[in-house]
């Protein structure tokens, strides 16, 4: 029968694959490799801040508005360890979205034109990681939505440093997590 020639069977998964969905029966991602992935885009994510001198030390109150669209991974979303040994698609798409997010915010206006994001830059390899990775994440047999993700606005020359520590700030607590869940998904969940 065809279907018992890997080759045909390869080629009839392609238009799944390259749409972005997962592959039937293949709802968990490759743990080692997100987790592999996301310890590197933690240490990216340390290292991305440019030297700004006394500006790092500032705190910034948060106000609710700018609260509100960042993604945060709480308790309620499954990533704890009986989480993902239950389910852990809610947990993935979380993660998900926050990659997206912050892949969208280091593409934005914020982050260009400053010598330390140049193509080969941290910010910029930062920024290929987090797409790499939230690629690594399958759907389980549809899309995911991406609950409406805040399109950056334009800002200002003189907000971007200020923009740029806030987003970093966030962005490496967000990857720590991440990078744990992955962790205990690698010991615990992998085949």
């Amino acid at each position: 029968m065809l279907l018992e020639n890997p080759a045909v069977v390869v080629l009839l998964l392609l238009p799944w694959i390259a749409q972005g969905r997962a592959v039937p029966g293949g709802g968990n991602p490759a743990w080692d490799q997100c987790q592999k992935l996301s310890q590197k885009i933690c240490t990216l994510a340390w290292n991305a801040h440019s030297p700004v001198g006394h500006m790092d030390l500032l705190r910034e109150e948060e106000d609710e508005e700018t609260t509100d669209e960042v993604p945060h991974i709480q308790c309620g979303d499954g990533c704890d360890p009986q989480g993902l040994r239950d389910n852990s698609q809610f947990c993935l798409q979380r993660i998900h979205q926050g990659l997206v997010f912050y892949e969208k915010l280091l593409g934005s206006d914020i982050f260009t034109g400053e010598p330390f994001l140049l193509p080969d830059g941290p910010v910029r390899q930062l920024h290929a990681s987090l797409l790499g990775l939230s690629q690594l994440l399958p759907p389980e047999g549809h899309h995911w939505e991406i609950q409406q993700i805040p399109i950056p606005s334009s800002s200002q020359p003189w907000q971007r440093p200020l923009l740029r520590i806030k987003i970093l700030r966030s962005l490496q607590a967000f990857v720590a997590v991440a990078a744990r869940v992955f962790s205990h998904g690698a010991a615990t969940l992998s085949p």
